[in-house]
């Protein structure tokens, strides 16, 4: 088993150091989705810290998938947009979760009767004892995730309030550290963000763990092509600001507003989100 240890100021060049770490010492495995004749995966245990995530710039030029995409992510994790995609049981293609319902809607045992809102419950304590070591949301259902195909990655956010800021360590699983991680890290510190406002503090630090931070084998030649951008352009080269990148928001936001099942109440958080993206309110 190899670790490793990545501290970096901004949120893009940590993530770009730890997947270039994940390359260069991870060990070779096998995974549960591999063809026939993928290679072994690249893994390793990772622990990334970045001091100051909401630095800008603040987004990889190279991350895996569009801006657009990004923002719908965010959304995802955020406002649950797609947690409608959970609603049709007949569909064999139905997800089984999302981390919002997961943080926000937390199924408890039938014989329980009850969903709890983990996000809310964590701000309740913060605001009444910032150090509190309480303050975490879990995703894990131990009745449910021990028998399907596709349980949750996410583990648990853990919050503590630190001179005035609340920091965010956040445990994975499983990390697919091109392909995900850079979207992970970002969507989970835009929900550190919020969290801070509601308990009145400034967010702060945040730290991303992986029991297995990993690069699938069947990803191996386009990682090459990530390799060679970070070789051939500067830092500054490698990054957009947000301002760079509102116009790509709010054409993910554009996306999400036609798509005609999403329930209401959602399109009007996006909405919301749309109005501040190009009105600055």
């Amino acid at each position: 088993m190899k670790s490793i240890y990545v501290c970096e100021d901004s949120l893009p060049m940590a993530w770009e150091k730890a997947v270039l770490a994940c390359w260069e010492q991870g060990e070779s495995f096998p995974t549960q989705y591999d063809k026939p004749n993928d290679p072994n995966s690249r893994d390793v245990m990772a622990m990334i810290h970045v001091k100051k995530p909401f630095s800008e710039p603040r987004i990889h030029r190279a991350f895996p998938g569009g801006l657009p995409d990004l923002e719908k992510y965010r959304a995802e994790v955020l406002l649950g947009v797609h947690d409608y995609f959970m609603d049709d049981l007949s569909n064999p293609n139905r997800w089984e979760y999302t981390y919002h319902e997961r943080l926000f809607n937390y199924h408890v045992p039938s014989e329980f009767s009850q969903h709890i809102n983990q996000i809310e419950k964590c701000i309740g304590m913060l605001k009444k004892c910032g150090h509190t070591r309480r303050a975490q949301a879990v995703t894990w259902q131990v009745w449910n995730d021990l028998k399907v195909d596709d349980p949750a990655c996410l583990q648990k956010l853990w919050f503590r309030v630190q001179d005035g800021k609340l920091n965010m360590s956040v445990s994975m699983r499983s990390n697919d550290a091109y392909k995900a991680a850079f979207m992970n890290m970002y969507a989970f510190t835009e929900l550190q963000a919020w969290v801070a406002k509601q308990v009145g503090v400034q967010p702060g630090e945040y730290v991303h763990s992986a029991d297995s931070f990993h690069i699938y084998g069947s990803y191996f030649k386009e990682f090459e092509g990530f390799q060679q951008l970070v070789a051939s352009r500067s830092p500054e080269e490698r990054v957009f600001t947000f301002d760079d990148s509102k116009d790509f928001f709010v054409d993910g936001c554009d996306e999400l507003l036609a798509e005609e099942k999403m329930p209401e109440a959602c399109k009007e958080a996006v909405r919301d989100r749309r109005k501040f993206l190009v009105e600055g309110i």
